[in-house]
């Protein structure tokens, strides 16, 4: 694995002082992305939701809604 530093080559950037330091009113270089900044993650794969806390969430949610809708007609009637 081939490792990229993060630094900006100060050949090719525009604006850096002779310290690498940037003078007031320019922009200072874009920091690069590190390709191996972090850790692979392989035990924890997003797979989305499951089907059983799905549908239990989906019926208490239908349950609750039922239990209100039947409040408001024993109110109105």
């Amino acid at each position: 694995m081939k490792h990229v530093s993060p630094d900006p080559e100060p050949e090719r950037s525009t604006g850096l002082e002779p310290g690498g330091g940037v003078p007031p009113g320019e922009t200072p270089p874009v920091e690069s992305s590190m390709p191996e900044a972090g850790p692979r993650e392989t035990h924890n794969p997003p797979k989305g939701w499951a089907k059983a806390p799905l549908t239990l969430i989906l019926v208490l949610v239908a349950l609750v809604a039922a239990f209100f809708l039947a409040y408001a007609l024993v109110l109105i009637l």
